[in-house]
């Protein structure tokens, strides 16, 4: 296991087998996010996605909590989440690559992404969750957009991910009125992939996580894009594409060890290569 400098407490990271572990740490303000834990999420999620270590990424939060999302109570103070003293422009500006290195990376990424919400994911932290590409929930986890509860029409992708998984209507209806879903609920929705037992959460997840960490890789990157791509292109424009990276996993070392263990009835030892 490695552990890795985030430069901040509010932020851990480590590499265990393969998987790269961020746990946003806050549990005082359910893992609201400050400055410096923003800025550090950007920052690590760049170098795990270039480390050639890490196969996947596991995002979660410390204390029995997910992410609140904006801190509520900095709001409150006048505190801000970037520089106070920015015009209105620059803030923007700010928080649009804050978003692209956090929501849209983990959406973009070349590797898998997993969310574990051991406990309650609102706002922005949603939002975080949403941009994995599967979400597993303890039984005691709670889902909420929250932005209409404070006033704000929300942030870090949310809108557009939760469209994609539950629909115009039931996206409009979620944000509008900010309910409160229990972890079934969600599954039932399918905005979490799978509910655990509070205490079998992490397990559970890191089993997954090391099987695509230690899985044909080129293959699985092709596999994310053609399935991003679906969300939004017409049909024969990500056929082509599948066509093209088909062909090309197709000469990977793990496609043609994977058909030798076929053939020898064995499990497949993929390299990523």
């Amino acid at each position: 296991m490695t552990e890795l400098d985030t430069g901040t407490d509010d932020l851990q990271a480590r590499v265990d087998d393969g998987v790269a572990v961020i746990t946003m740490n806050r549990p005082e303000r359910r893992n609201a996010f400050s400055p410096a834990l923003i800025l550090a999420l950007g920052k690590v999620l760049a170098e795990v996605e270039a480390d050639d270590a890490v196969g996947a990424v596991v995002l979660t939060g410390a204390g029995g909590a997910f992410s609140a999302g904006g801190d509520v109570k900095m709001m409150a103070s006048g505190e801000a989440l970037f520089d106070p003293n920015a015009s209105p422009d620059d803030l923007v500006q700010m928080q649009r690559l804050s978003q692209r290195a956090t929501s849209v990376r983990l959406w973009q990424m070349a590797k898998p992404t997993i969310a574990a919400l051991p406990g309650p994911a609102a706002g922005a932290g949603l939002a975080l969750a949403l941009a994995c590409d599967l979400r597993y929930a303890a039984d005691s986890a709670l889902l909420t957009t929250a932005f209409a509860r404070v006033g704000f029409s929300g942030d870090y992708g949310g809108t557009w991910l939760l469209t994609r998984l539950v629909g115009s209507a039931k996206a409009k209806e979620l944000y509008f009125f900010s309910e409160r879903l229990s972890a079934q609920e969600a599954e039932t929705l399918g905005l979490v992939n799978a509910v655990f037992p509070a205490d079998e959460l992490m397990d559970e997840v890191m089993t997954r996580a090391r099987t695509l960490a230690h899985g044909p890789r080129v293959a699985l990157r092709y596999m994310k894009e053609n399935l991003n791509r679906a969300v939004h292109g017409d049909l024969a424009d990500c056929s082509d594409l599948e066509v093209t990276h088909h062909h090309q996993t197709g000469r990977t070392e793990d496609h043609r060890e994977a058909a030798l263990a076929f053939v020898e009835k064995r499990e497949p030892k993929f390299t990523g290569r």
